[in-house]
């Protein structure tokens, strides 16, 4: 391959994020959460690859939109200064286009699923475009983020069974409380820098009560997930799941007792295993009982 064109695919993975998936693990666990109940423990397998495939491109877009959108003010925070719109190379329309070719691959997969599916993507790709622009208008950016990432929840539901229903939106509203939780912490992170340049999070609005509303936002969390597993009477191995993953939160609570950056950055990360754990507690409920 011509040297110019891999540096420039190494350009364009760094803007989407491939070199760090957290954020498409983050996605792909309520979407999987959803996908599994719908699907009675074994859904669709076209769809499983329809939404997979899906959370890469959006994660992926999202990223690149958001480059766009905070293109001024990564060059003003440790963590994102080296971003590949604020070192230069690339352009801004370059990010806008990467944005809308993968949204529109992203949309061209939604085609094959049925007309609810569709009607809701729209939705979606409305919030995650909206998302990033939101830190200079509101200290509730993470919960524009919640309820982007959630999104592929009633998605994913209506495509394995044409239809929403109660089941659907508690486990959107677990995702929205889960993800206001988990990016709190990564708003922690950055709350000096962002203070000095004006960009708004919960972690500034919450102060010095950050941790205490980020466990209660992570105790809510569990309960929505109780009663989704109260109203569908699963077996006890699910709820045993979720102690584990209260385990893993409370955890979460004892790593960043100090607010020290880096703690904050690896408990942000660490729920990727909350995520594992809520979704095969949810597949052992079928498989062993």
């Amino acid at each position: 391959m011509n040297p110019a064109i891999k540096d420039k695919l190494a350009v364009y993975a760094q803007l989407v994020r491939l070199d760090r998936p957290i954020g498409i693990y983050l996605l792909l666990w309520p979407t999987l959460w959803a996908l599994a109940i719908a699907g009675g423990g074994a859904p669709d397998p076209w769809l499983l690859f329809v939404f997979v495939a899906g959370v890469v491109l959006m994660r992926s877009a999202g990223c690149a939109i958001n480059d766009y959108a905070d293109r001024e003010i990564d060059c003003h925070v440790a963590r994102t200064r080296e971003r590949p719109l604020t070192c230069g190379r690339l352009q801004p329309k370059e990010a806008l286009l990467v944005f809308a070719v993968l949204a529109l691959l992203a949309f061209l997969l939604v085609l094959t699923t049925n007309a609810l599916t569709v009607k809701l993507s729209l939705g979606g790709v409305l919030l995650a475009a909206l998302y990033p622009f939101t830190k200079r208008y509101t200290y509730l950016p993470q919960v524009f983020l919640g309820a982007a990432f959630g999104w592929a929840v009633p998605m994913a539901w209506a495509a394995q069974t044409g239809e929403v229903n109660r089941i659907t939106w508690l486990l959107y509203l677990a995702t929205l409380l889960w993800t206001v939780a988990y990016d709190t912490l990564y708003a922690m992170v950055d709350r000096e820098d962002d203070l000095k340049i004006g960009v708004k999070s919960t972690a500034i609005l919450f102060g010095d009560a950050d941790r205490l509303v980020v466990g209660i936002l992570q105790g809510l969390f569990i309960v929505t997930l109780v009663l989704v597993g109260i109203d569908l009477e699963f077996s006890g191995i699910y709820f045993l799941g979720l102690w584990l993953a209260a385990l893993l939160l409370a955890f979460e609570q004892w790593r960043i007792r100090y607010r020290e950056p880096a703690d904050c950055f690896q408990a942000f990360l660490h729920n990727h295993w909350v995520g594992a754990v809520v979704f095969f507690a949810i597949e052992l409920n079928y498989y062993l009982s």
